[in-house]
């Protein structure tokens, strides 16, 4: 898959066949619209073009507004298309300028001019252009001047695969990652860089991984427990993932910790991404660290059932 970041670095296709939004997520919704996609590119011998944008939107026309945290980074939606099959990715900058443009201008100026289209796939809830005044009826009608096909696809099958983003942040906000993976088609993740921590986990013989995830619009799940498996240089290993403030040491700030299990090197400075499987239990404060070492051990025991079931 080729990726671009901006509209100059692409060079316009004699047959592009496309389909245009955030999928954040890339879960079944989305997938059914990419096969699509593939089906129409693959029979008229088209390359399949997905355009999509950041910084989100919703950032840019609503700076003020911090609550929207998104399921993928960009790099994790990127290799996820590329996983998929996609030939062109085209990642452009959303600036106010663009969101300006005209629904004409957007048509005219961008799809056909600049990506080359001659097939366009989009929901049925398609918006753009100024005031997101642009859907299907703009694009039906500039289609025979322009010389394009659009094909969109109903509400009623985006509607019975019951899924959106909405639903897996949702989840994953509630720390259900069992639910948000049937959704997705895939289990979550989180990459991120070890940081040094206060290594109180160590004395009470769980030591731990602290992860700084550089992204702030990455969503982070419920604080909780839980089951995860840990990917980094060393290879591939079972551990349970804490996320809260650590309320038994009187802890004042969000912390993301992973215990890996049957290992003891020291990784700072290492990036490692865990994967989420199972939500365990809720943060709680404890009497003390004893009683919270005892916690860990059961915490322990229920995540290595969990992997043995699997």
């Amino acid at each position: 898959m080729k990726i671009y970041h901006n509209f100059s670095e692409f060079k316009k296709l004699n047959n592009a066949v496309a389909t245009i939004g955030t999928f954040d997520g890339v879960h079944y919704g989305h997938q059914k619209i990419i096969k699509r996609l593939f089906e129409l590119a693959k029979s008229n011998g088209g390359e399949s073009v997905i355009l999509t944008f950041f910084p989100h939107p919703r950032m840019i026309i609503d700076p003020e507004n911090q609550d929207l945290k998104m399921i993928n980074t960009i790099h994790e939606k990127a290799k996820i298309l590329e996983e998929l099959g996609v030939d062109h990715l085209i990642i452009t900058p959303f600036t106010r300028d663009f969101s300006n443009l005209s629904p004409e201008e957007y048509i005219k100026n961008i799809l056909v001019d600049t990506i080359g289209i001659k097939h366009l796939i989009v929901g049925y809830d398609h918006r753009f252009g100024k005031d997101r005044k642009g859907g299907l009826k703009e694009l039906e009608d500039l289609s025979e001047v322009l010389e394009y096909k659009i094909e969109e696809i109903p509400e009623q099958d985006i509607d019975d695969v019951a899924v959106s983003s909405t639903k897996i942040r949702k989840a994953l906000l509630n720390g259900e990652v069992a639910l948000a993976a049937n959704y997705l088609g895939y289990n979550f993740s989180l990459s991120g860089r070890v940081i040094k921590g206060d290594k109180i986990g160590r004395t009470i013989g769980f030591p731990t991984a602290n992860l700084f995830v550089e992204e702030t619009y990455k969503l982070i799940p419920s604080d909780g427990i839980y089951a995860v498996t840990v990917r980094m240089e060393e290879g591939f290993f079972k551990g349970m993932a804490y996320i809260g403030q650590r309320p038994t040491i009187n802890g004042m700030t969000r912390n993301i910790e992973v215990n890996i299990f049957d290992f003891n090197k020291e990784i700072y400075g290492q990036d490692i991404t865990m994967t989420f499987l199972e939500f365990l239990r809720h943060d709680v404060k404890f009497t003390g660290l004893e009683a919270l070492k005892e916690q860990l051990q059961k915490d322990k025991e229920d995540t290595l059932a969990y992997f043995n079931k699997m």
